[in-house]
């Protein structure tokens, strides 16, 4: 579905003429029917790349082909609804009518566009207000109205840069629902987002980016599982000898009458483990820590 080989980008800044490199090679792939996390802290280059990849701005090299087609592409871009992160919708006018206009620019008329419109209104939970003007409109009901124009002319390929942007809990869940909504009816989704929680339930495949280079890629599972397994020892009779051997293994919490040692990875544990019996010590739990997506991101991107 997309295709993203060697992109770079610089720009010059306009009186010093110096160059910064917003995109510094970035390549990767997104197969059909997935849902792909592009990840990054603020300035690592999400925005930009999803602006290249749209055909908003070129590229200074390397190349990228959405549904097959080398970007800048008026045909493919038919084929494609974006999100941008945040949507400008004309203040006099509502929600209908914007969506309108945007079925109208993708070739709908007639009932098809006016069904479609109120279809995907609906769907987005911005109905109750679809004739409303824009000027009158919340951020969030506006990101929804923004999501409507992606959706109307029912595209193969969503490309939403942080389509959670303004909406608060229930917005946001109906914003995940909808996305695999959509990868269910056979759409592939494209998109960015800070909310990792959201990220963590949804992708199947991210990239995460840092200063414009890719620092991690790949299935989302492959990727935490491949990170170093953590693990919390809770013990109690600890001696100071055995405490003075743990802590060369971990880090120690003294908690109530217990010690708690936080350790990464397998044969460490087993070390500690084997102290503390021959210390003595009574093991009272031992919780497998599971990798985050937000630890991931915190180790990789900053």
């Amino acid at each position: 579905m997309l295709q993203v080989q060697g992109l770079r980008k610089t720009f010059r800044k306009p009186f010093s003429r110096t160059q910064v490199e917003a995109v510094r090679g970035v390549s990767f792939t997104v197969e059909r029917r997935d849902i792909f996390g592009f990840l990054g802290p603020n300035g690592a280059g999400k925005t930009t790349t999803l602006k290249m990849l749209t055909g908003l701005i070129r590229p200074t090299s390397g190349k990228a082909t959405v549904l097959g087609r080398e970007v800048p592409s008026p045909e493919a871009m038919g084929r494609v609804g974006y999100l941008p992160e945040n949507p400008y919708v004309y203040p006099y006018l509502s929600p209908r009518e914007f969506v309108t206009l945007a079925g109208q620019l993708n070739g709908l008329r007639g009932k098809n566009l006016k069904s479609r419109t109120e279809a995907v209104l609906e769907r987005v939970g911005i109905a109750y207000a679809m004739d409303r003007p824009a000027k009158s409109l919340s951020k969030g009901m506006l990101q929804r109205t923004g999501l409507a124009a992606a959706l109307v002319h029912d595209p193969e390929l969503l490309v939403l840069d942080e389509p959670m942007s303004g909406l608060d809990p229930v917005g946001r869940k109906e914003v995940r629902d909808l996305i695999v909504a959509e990868r269910a009816s056979g759409r592939t989704v494209f998109f960015s987002s800070h909310v990792l929680a959201d990220v963590e339930l949804l992708c199947d495949r991210v990239v995460i980016l840092k200063k414009g280079e890719i620092v991690a890629e790949g299935r989302l599972t492959e990727l935490l599982e491949s990170e170093t397994k953590r693990s919390e020892l809770t013990l109690f009779g600890v001696s100071p000898e055995c405490a003075e051997g743990l802590t060369a293994l971990g880090t120690l919490h003294v908690v109530g009458a217990g010690t708690v040692v936080e350790i990464e990875g397998d044969e460490p544990l087993e070390r500690a483990l084997r102290l503390a019996m021959d210390a003595g010590a009574r093991i009272e739990s031992l919780v497998r820590k599971r990798q985050t997506l937000e630890d991931l991101f915190v180790k990789r991107a900053l």
